[in-house]
């Protein structure tokens, strides 16, 4: 007994640091507990005509019950017990118990980021599959990591790798709009103003649309798109000047209750969409307009019509 007893303590001050209570406060607990797992999703038919499922991923907000060391299980164990003699009797005893052991209840799993933050993907690939109905682009998580949460609505990093593992590959920065949470009712944090960036590959050059400014808005919402034209414009003096006219015709974005373009969100974050559709959208749609009249290259007059609000479509 007294060599037993030696041997537990002594295994106790050898890993007494395991039995210390895991601060989840701390910054590396909380990035090592923020992990990437896989999240395999049906997209379709292959040409040959075989189902095809991508892992997506996931990012998991809750850290994994660590297992318990032995020192940890025998000094729980034994604070149970009035003696050693005790303890070891119980052990014996259980060794002799015919019945299937019980499964050992797990602690809750505390959340792996702060209060203010949230395990969002670090890094997204950008996967090209070719399906019997066509290609289709499926965003793939790479890394995951603790983001803190905005009060703001402001433009935020959003990086996209294209043509992984090929003499093409490219990462840009397409950006994205802070999970404003501070907005009021019916508001989201949503882009308002785009760009784009050229992604070369074997074939041709692909035109990637970016996000430049972000602003709290209705689901439903306006955005600028210029549109340009020749316009002849007469003087008094009987002379035509020829010059350049920009409008805004304007666009409508955004999605509503019916008709939303993403078909698979993201199970952490419900406005991040993995899948979107090939077709867009159109339930969100012009509500009001104003006409642009001015006479053309051969003196014509055209009419251009610009949108200036835009509404769900009932």
């Amino acid at each position: 007994i007294e060599l037993g007893t030696m041997l537990l303590l002594c295994q106790l001050r050898v890993t007494g640091a395991s039995c210390k209570h895991i601060d989840h406060r701390n910054l590396f607990t909380q990035r090592m507990c923020c992990k990437r797992q896989s999240h395999f999703v049906y997209i379709g038919q292959d040409i040959s005509g075989s189902p095809v499922s991508v892992d997506v991923g996931m990012c998991r907000s809750h850290c994994e019950p660590a297992p318990r060391s032995f020192a940890e299980t025998g000094q729980q164990e034994y604070s149970k017990h009035s003696s050693m003699l005790e303890f070891l009797r119980s052990k014996k005893m259980g060794r002799r118990r015919a019945a299937a052991p019980e499964s050992p209840e797990l602690p809750d799993q505390p959340p792996s980021c702060g209060p203010n933050m949230a395990c969002e993907p670090t890094g997204m690939r950008v996967e090209r599959v070719l399906l019997f109905e066509g290609p289709r682009e499926v965003e793939v998580i790479q890394e995951c990591h603790c983001e803190l949460r905005l009060s703001e609505c402001i433009r935020v990093p959003a990086l996209r790798t294209y043509n992984s593992e090929t003499p093409y590959e490219t990462v840009i920065d397409v950006g994205g709009c802070s999970q404003s949470k501070g907005g009021p009712e019916g508001f989201s944090c949503l882009p308002i103003r785009f760009d784009s960036a050229l992604v070369e590959n074997p074939n041709k050059s692909d035109l990637i649309p970016t996000v430049t400014a972000c602003e709290l808005k209705e689901s439903c919402y306006r955005i600028p798109f210029i549109e340009y034209y020749y316009e002849t414009v007469q003087h008094a003096d009987g002379v035509k000047e020829e010059r350049l006219k920009e409008i805004d015709v304007g666009r409508c974005l955004g999605g509503c209750t019916t008709g939303n373009r993403c078909l698979l969100r993201s199970p952490s974050d419900p406005e991040n969409c993995h899948l979107w559709s090939d077709r867009q959208s159109s339930s969100c749609v012009p509500r009001g307009y104003e006409s642009h009249s001015f006479m053309n290259q051969h003196g014509q007059m055209r009419t251009v019509l610009s949108i200036t609000s835009c509404q769900c479509q009932k």
